[in-house]
């Protein structure tokens, strides 16, 4: 299965359940890219982007940054841990940080322009994101050309180096 996303909610108020939750979860167990998205927004016209990004160990999210002055990305930890990586233009690491639930280190706010990946340090992760709208796939992100594809061995490859460099780039406490 390669969905990347459950269907938007269509009512005027959205809460989160532990069933929308579980939904999620159930989902990126079985998705090829061990992740899913639950949108919140109704629409990708909405002017604040919402989502939950539902993930598992494993999940590679190519580097990435967002070019409109509007595309702030907020991403705050509500279940689980994850990796954050900063870099620089020629794609080394800046910086990593570990963000996990339930602790102050849980939130990690990102200005457009920064090259940044991250990825699941527990089962079931769910991240809560919210960026600058509306959403425009043609001009949402640019990947970035020094870092492989999210699918297949090369992504794995460079998943595992970023995740043993991590303890080396890790801020300090």
């Amino acid at each position: 299965m390669s969905l990347q996303c459950l269907d938007s909610p269509t009512d005027p108020v959205f809460f989160l359940t532990q069933q929308r939750v579980q939904q999620g979860i159930a989902a990126s167990r079985v998705n090829d890219r061990r992740r899913i998205m639950l949108p919140i927004q109704r629409s990708e016209a909405a002017p604040v982007q919402r989502l939950l990004n539902i993930m598992q160990p494993g999940s590679y999210v190519q580097p990435h940054q967002h070019p409109r002055p509007q595309a702030i990305e907020l991403a705050h930890v509500l279940q689980g841990s994850i990796c954050v990586w900063i870099f620089d233009d020629s794609g080394a690491v800046l910086e990593s940080s570990t963000c996990t639930a339930g602790e102050l280190e849980s939130l990690v706010d990102i200005e457009p322009g920064v090259w940044h990946s991250f990825a699941a340090l527990k089962p079931d992760t769910v991240i809560l994101e919210i960026k600058g709208g509306p959403y425009d796939k043609t001009q949402d992100k640019i990947f970035a050309k020094w870092a492989p594809r999210e699918t297949g061995d090369p992504a794995a490859e460079y998943l595992n180096q970023l995740l043993e460099q991590a303890s080396v780039h890790t801020k300090p406490s």
